[in-house]
This record gives C-alpha cells, sequence and structure tokens, in this order.
C-alpha cells in the first residue's frame, strides 16, 4: 500500500461540490432519507465487528447508505434541513449524515457547529469522524489542514484522525505532533503512527512507553509492536492485555499475534487461572493459532455458553467454516438468544455470540480427526494456514470482519512500516485497495 503524503488531504480544493436543486421535493421522502442515514450509519458501527459480516456484506449496506446520502444532496437546503432535525437526538450516525452534508456544500458555518457539538458529546465525535473516513479525499481538501492548526486539542485531535482514517501522515514527526503539550494530540498521533507505518515515528512511540498518560503510554506500545518492536514494547502490551482497562482487549489481541509460541503459551495460562477470564481463554486460544488447542476448543463446545465461541476460535485456527462444511448443530432446546420482553426477568444481557453458527461436536471431531495430520505442532496458523502475506490478503478479501482485523494486523507484524488496512473504511474503497494489493 502507498505511504500517501499529507498534501493528498491538505492542498487547496476546488470550487465547493453542488448539490442539485430540485423545483420541488416530498419532505416525507426527504426525512426519510435523513433517518435511514443516520439508522444505518450506527448499523455500520455494530457491522464492523460482527463475526459473519464479509466485505460483500459491508459492500451491500454501503451502498444503502449511499444512496440515502445522494438524496439528502439532491433534496439541497432541504436535505440540511431533515439532517439537522435529526441532530436533536445527535447520535453518531445523525452527526455522520449531517458532517457529510457540511463538508460536501464547504459550509463552514454548519460545519462549526458540528465541532462544537462532537466536542460536548463523545457520540457526536465519533460520527464526525466517521464523516472524514467516507469522503474522499478530494473532499477534504483545505479543511484538514485548517484543523491541524487549530488552537483548541480537541480540533486539532480530530484533524489527526481525519488523517489517520485515510492513512496519510499529518505531521506526526516534523510538525511535532506526537510530542504535543496535550496528551489528547499526542495518543492520537502516537496511534497514526502505527496505523500509517511510519517507521521514522517509531523511536519516538517507544520512547513515550514512558509517558505518564494512560492512553498515550499504551498507544505508544501498540504502535511500537506493529512497527516492529518487541521488547519494553511487547512488555507493555502484555501487561495492558492482563490489566482491566478499556484497552484490555485490544492490547491482548495485537499481544497474542505478536509474541512467540512459548509467550502467547504463557498468556493464555494466566488468563486460564481465573474463572472469570473464560471467554477471554477460549478467544486467545484460536488467535494464538496453535493446532494443540483444538481439542481442548472442541470439549469447550459441549457447553451452551461457549460452543459457539469455541467453535469461532476453531475456525481463527483451522480455516473451515463450520455452515459451508455442514458441521452446523442445533440450539440446545432450552437455549434463548439475548433478553426476553419480561419486565420482571432479571436477564438482561445481551447474547455475545449473537450470529455465530452453533457447531455440532460429533461432526467437527470427525473433520478434526480426518484433517489433523497437515496441521503441524510448533507452526502458527490462521485460518488454516500458516500466517503469510499471501494468506493474510485472501482473508482481508474473502474472510468476515473478525478474520479480517486480524489478517490487517498480520500484514503489518509481517511487514513493519505497513500501513495498516482500513476494514472500517467505505467497502467500495477496500475493494479497490484489495485489487491493487498482491
Amino acid at each position: 500500500m502507498e505511504h500517501v503524503p499529507i498534501d493528498s488531504l491538505l492542498s487547496a480544493g476546488g470550487p465547493a461540490a453542488r448539490s442539485a436543486q430540485p423545483s420541488a421535493c416530498i419532505p416525507k421522502v426527504v426525512r426519510q432519507h435523513a433517518e435511514m442515514a443516520a439508522s444505518l450509519y450506527n448499523r455500520r458501527t455494530v457491522l464492523l465487528h460482527m463475526p459473519r459480516v464479509a466485505l460483500r456484506n459491508l459492500r451491500s449496506d454501503d451502498d444503502r447508505l449511499c444512496g440515502h446520502l445522494d438524496g439528502l444532496a439532491i433534496a439541497g437546503e432541504h436535505g440540511w434541513s431533515c439532517c439537522a432535525a435529526e441532530l436533536e437526538t445527535p447520535s453518531a450516525g445523525a452527526v455522520f449524515a449531517a458532517a457529510v452534508r457540511a463538508l460536501q456544500d464547504r459550509q463552514p458555518e454548519r460545519f462549526k457547529g458540528l465541532l462544537a457539538l462532537a466536542e460536548a458529546a463523545s457520540e457526536a465525535q465519533a460520527g464526525l469522524i466517521g464523516a472524514f473516513a467516507w469522503l474522499e479525499r478530494d473532499r477534504l481538501r483545505g479543511i484538514v489542514v485548517r484543523l491541524l492548526g487549530a488552537q483548541s486539542a480537541f480540533i486539532r485531535t480530530l484533524g489527526v484522525a481525519a488523517c489517520a482514517a485515510h492513512r496519510v501522515d499529518p505531521g506526526l514527526v516534523s510538525a511535532g505532533l506526537m510530542l504535543d503539550a496535550s496528551s489528547l494530540v499526542r495518543s492520537c498521533s502516537l496511534r497514526t503512527g502505527g496505523e500509517i507505518g511510519s517507521l521514522e515515528a517509531e523511536p519516538i512511540t517507544l520512547a513515550a512507553l514512558r509517558d505518564d498518560d494512560h492512553a498515550c503510554a499504551y498507544w505508544a506500545a501498540w504502535s511500537s509492536v506493529l512497527l516492529g518492536s518487541r521488547g519494553p514494547a511487547l512488555d507493555a502490551l502484555i501487561q495492558a492485555g492482563s490489566t482491566p482497562g478499556p484497552y484490555r482487549d485490544s492490547a491482548f489481541q495485537l499481544a497474542l499475534q505478536a509474541a512467540d509460541p512459548a509467550t502467547t503459551h504463557e498468556m493464555l495460562q494466566e488468563a486460564a487461572t481465573d474463572g472469570q477470564e473464560r471467554r477471554r481463554l477460549i478467544t486467545g486460544s484460536g488467535i494464538a493459532g496453535n493446532p494443540t488447542y483444538t481439542r481442548w476448543l472442541i470439549d469447550r463446545m459441549e457447553s451452551a455458553g461457549t460452543a459457539r465461541l469455541a467453535a469461532e476460535a476453531f475456525t481463527m485456527i483451522t480455516g473451515v467454516d463450520l455452515i459451508q462444511a455442514g458441521l452446523e448443530g442445533e440450539p440446545p432446546p432450552e437455549f434463548e438468544s439475548g433478553p426476553n420482553e419480561e419486565p420482571d426477568d432479571p436477564e438482561v444481557e445481551m447474547d455475545l455470540d449473537e450470529g455465530l453458527p452453533w457447531p455440532s461436536v460429533s461432526k467437527v471431531q470427525d473433520w478434526w480427526i480426518a484433517n489433523s495430520a497437515r496441521f503441524h505442532s510448533g507452526t502458527r496458523y490462521f485460518m488454516g494456514q500458516p500466517v503469510t502475506r499471501e494468506h493474510c490478503i485472501h482473508v482481508l478479501k474473502t474472510g468476515y470482519q473478525r478474520q479480517r482485523i486480524l489478517a490487517a494486523h498480520y500484514l503489518c507484524l509481517l511487514e513493519p512500516g505497513t500501513p495498516l488496512f482500513n476494514t472500517s473504511a467505505p467497502a467500495w474503497r477496500q475493494q479497490k485497495q484489495l485489487a491493487q494489493l498482491t
């Protein structure tokens, strides 16, 4: 993947994007465009991490979202009015749709209002960053440079995040963003160093392992590992993966991918000592990719509480799709997915494994007996194959989102300096980039 210069986002833009102004529009239809654009974006944020969502599924939803955004653009001022009405309850989706309109129409006052809204609400911030990521680079020309030059640390952070979404260097080293006085800007910049594959940023990320700010120290470790460091950076990531906090899961996942087999086994043994860590232990066993864990995972398929998660971990190692291979079973007769509608029932937790297939334990056992000979102890397997660049690209093209996220990380670990493939980008942009990878 090319290393994109900042000029592609920061140069002065051409004329403002035009919105067709029809002589008449149907208010109800335009309102539906605004409502559906917000709803589909909110749905999209969930799909990005769902177990059975492939790039083709994401493309289908993205095309629908694009259609509603086009409808708002065609409606002109009435389209904006409907977007503004959705902001009365500022979900990420509502802010996303409004920001796309404000950015495409080059309406600075409207955009400034959205910046103020984003600073006040984290949901709004996510929607605004989502709009930066959704739009093509030419739509952001002349805008990002003003964000990066702002007095407000929050706005500078948005500028860095906009560049990160397009894997563009905002001046992490040259402009001193990784050493910014604001921990908010520093943490985002340190994360961006790993995302864009900036090898020149690695000395700074390593030094930032000692940053007093927890978020800065974490993202410094995360990026350092992606950029090829092990030692203290990997140790810090392993520690973050075993410590309760907002970065625990992402640290645990990347550390398992980056560490050697002996270290990954130690990490899993530590998780096994805590009865509350059963799910992390099962998920981690699949990420570790050790084929000797498969029989233990098959045993976990016997329990309704862990059957589907263990089957997903089994697939992470072996690559077998339970549905396509005919290894799917039926849910236990007494199983109920998610909270029910009884107001007096204390069980309100969502089904964490929604969307995963139920395994037929006997069929999975038979499959493993027939196929185990091709899996060798001491080799890390990912989706049925040793971890190679070619295989990871194949998974990015054909796998499900959770598998694709791991594949993107592996590409960086295999070739430090590789920008992290953005599995959250609009599907058509991902497909274009994948077509260029060989």
